[in-house]
């Protein structure tokens, strides 16, 4: 009998081919289609699997992401594939989008405030009321984690210490950065920002998880506690 590793793909079954094609020669040498194929498992009496496979790719213009749209009963309109094909098709595809979503990002390192206020534009421009962030850091500077603490009105927000170092600990953060927005485009800190950033850093300190700036954000620039000598 023929070794099993030495049999070539071209003497297998059409429909086969993809599963056998995957154990040679690994999964990165299949197309869209024979990884299709080998979702749905067998086409029909006049179409292979890996043609079905086609026939599906070619009506989303062979993009993946249009193909992620549609639905069960969409799949369920091509002759061939009943509800546990069209199941295993959409399973698939919305595996790949958690894969995807769950990919680690590239960190961002903080090296000064002017790279606090570049990280903090997404989600602060344009906003008509107060957010206030935490930027958790590792020993590198690198950012483990942005977190929204709270968000207020036009003109205030609360930042609950208790919470900021609650998170700052369950991160094994190093150091943190403050981060809030102002409205009103005034970059001068409040007397509250003021006192609230000394009382955060004063803990931090005792906790060693220091603060180490307090940005705050305005869509024309920003003011930095760190720049200013103030912490």
């Amino acid at each position: 009998m023929e070794n099993y590793q030495s049999i070539r793909i071209s003497a297998l079954a059409e429909e086969d081919r993809p599963r056998e094609k995957l154990l040679l020669r690994g999964k990165a040498n299949l197309s869209d289609a024979e990884l299709i194929a080998i979702l749905i498992g067998s086409g029909t009496q006049h179409l292979s699997a890996v043609d079905l496979s086609r026939h599906i790719l070619k009506s989303v213009d062979h993009d993946l992401a249009q193909l992620a749209k549609l639905s069960v009963n969409d799949l369920k309109k091509f002759k061939g594939i009943g509800e546990a094909k069209a199941i295993s098709i959409v399973s698939a595809l919305e595996l790949g989008r958690r894969r995807k979503e769950a990919d680690p990002q590239k960190k961002v390192k903080i090296s000064s405030s002017a790279d606090v206020y570049r990280l903090m534009r997404q989600e602060l421009q344009d906003e008509s009321v107060e957010y206030f962030y935490v930027l958790f850091l590792n020993r590198s500077n690198l950012v483990i984690k942005k977190q929204l603490i709270s968000q207020g009105g036009t003109s205030a927000t609360i930042a609950d210490p208790k919470l900021i170092f609650k998170f700052g600990i369950e991160s094994l953060a190093n150091a943190l950065i403050l981060v809030h927005n102002h409205p009103s485009g005034n970059l001068k800190p409040s007397t509250a920002d003021i006192n609230l950033t000394k009382k955060l850093c004063l803990v931090g300190k005792n906790l060693e998880l220091p603060v180490l700036d307090h940005v705050i954000f305005t869509d024309v620039g920003y003011f930095s506690f760190a720049d200013e000598g103030m912490i």
